[in-house]
């Protein structure tokens, strides 16, 4: 048994009922119905406007198109694989409704630069909506870091102790990861509110429409300047899944120290009951699940990210099916991104808890402090290179015997060079070693203030 024909009288038989459910992409496409309602309804506009059909004429696909619409959000209009498409289920649908003038619709325009409109618009508008939930998560973090300016917790290169910091700028630096994120979207929106209708299959159309009326219409920044790069240009897709990745990657990195931090180990947060689960055997288990997946949907992202780019890789203009396959991947991206906001978002505000006296103590039990004992003979005019050897050789010391550098008595600190004073004891005290850094950018307090304060500025700018 073969499906019905879709296209014109050029073929003799129909698709073989396999092949029509390989081509098919209704099930996955439908989620562009409302954006190509919206996409028709403006090229509807336009064709009366121009005298390519008549304003009565525009008026019934007009109401006819926001009937499917209505039809669609009711959950009485549920096209099936006969329709191939949900452009085609629309034209068809509609043509029901106001009979042959529904065929006029799709004068002047081709499926190609339809679906690029459709594409646009529903990305256009998902980009909004992830640059809401950034700046939701945005907030949160402010939140936290000026609960916690004063907090100090152990800072790490090459996860080993470096040196402290307070915990409000460790969480200001994903503030700052977030904020880019934000402003990449808010590029990269400029490049997808670009117009392809109009350019046809590829080549342009013979009627006299007005492409810019139809981009007005909806919304566009203005229309493609070259039809064969207006229905095959991907550029903006491979864009918003490249932003989409580093988004991720930032949730990554955060989930990943929220794993570690929770460890026994570490020890640092408390997971609440809210956002971890237990052991199906193991009753003392409370697992990270949110940071887990978080960090496992990652590769998922930017699998799409290398998927695209293969896809892209070797097409020749102009059109070709294969770009049936971006709108999957769009789709999945942009919900695994929102999903992964919001999860997060929820984790830091209702999620954990920071164990405030163990990262207390932990700041106090490590050689963190060495720099700032450089430093401070530095100040007092020994050389930098020969203060660091110097400090190299007093923590090896101290380690062999069992010490750290708040427990050398004054005589020890002078034996080893005469500028010490009592004074070095204040000097490499966990929160004078953090007050001290007040560089910009830094994390002495009164830099995390001033930083709060800036940040919070951009952050309510829309």
């Amino acid at each position: 048994m073969t499906q019905s024909k879709t296209w014109s009288q050029r073929f003799e038989s129909a698709l073989h009922p396999a092949i029509a459910r390989f081509n098919a992409s209704i099930g996955f496409d439908i989620e562009l119905i409302e954006y190509d309602l919206t996409g028709s309804v403006a090229h509807a506009k336009m064709l009366a406007k121009t005298g390519i059909i008549t304003p009565e004429e525009g008026d019934r696909l007009v109401e006819g198109l926001e009937q499917i619409r209505q039809e669609y959000r009711e959950g009485k209009f549920v096209p099936g694989i006969d329709a191939e498409d949900v452009h085609f289920a629309v034209e068809r649908r509609l043509t029901e409704l106001v009979g042959d003038v529904g065929k006029k619709l799709h004068t002047a325009r081709s499926r190609n630069d339809q679906v690029g409109t459709d594409t646009r618009l529903y990305l256009r508008d998902r980009i909004c909506r992830i640059r809401e939930k950034l700046r939701d998560f945005q907030g949160i973090l402010l939140d936290l870091a000026e609960s916690h300016i004063e907090t100090l917790i152990p800072g790490y290169t090459h996860l080993q102790r470096a040196q402290p910091v307070s915990l409000a700028h460790h969480l200001l630096a994903y503030f700052e990861m977030a904020q880019r994120d934000w402003e990449r979207l808010g590029e990269i929106y400029q490049r997808v509110n670009i117009s392809p209708l109009g350019s046809g299959a590829l080549a342009g159309t013979t009627f006299p429409i007005d492409r810019r009326y139809t981009a007005e219409l909806l919304g566009f920044g203005g229309v493609y300047a070259n039809s064969l790069d207006g229905v095959s240009d991907r550029d903006f897709a491979v864009e918003f899944l490249a932003a989409a990745s580093l988004i991720m990657v930032h949730l990554s990195r955060l989930s990943e120290e929220m794993i570690l931090w929770a460890s026994e180990e570490f020890g640092f947060i408390r997971l609440t009951d809210s956002c971890a689960t237990g052991s199906s055997i193991m009753p003392q288990k409370k697992n990270p699940d949110v940071p887990e997946l978080v960090r496992g949907k990652t590769g998922r992202v930017f699998g799409h990210l290398q998927g695209m780019l293969v896809l892209m890789k070797a097409l020749p203009l102009a059109y070709n099916k294969d770009l049936q396959e971006d709108k999957e991947a769009i789709f999945d991206a942009v919900k695994t991104v929102e999903a992964c906001l919001e999860a997060m978002a929820i984790l830091l505000a209702e999620g954990i808890e920071f164990k405030t006296d163990r990262l207390a103590g932990a700041v106090n039990e490590d050689f963190s402090n060495a720099t700032d004992v450089a430093d401070y003979l530095a100040t007092k005019g020994v050389p930098f290179r020969e203060a660091y050897n110097l400090v190299g050789k007093v923590v090896k010391t101290s380690l062999a015997a069992g010490k750290l550098l708040k427990d050398l008595t004054l005589e020890e600190w002078q034996a080893l060079h005469p500028q010490f004073a009592a004074d070095i004891y204040d000097a490499i005290a966990p929160r004078q070693v953090v007050a001290a850094r007040n560089s910009l950018g830094g994390t002495g307090f009164e830099q995390i203030r001033l930083a709060l304060g800036n940040a919070r500025e951009r952050w309510g700018r829309t």
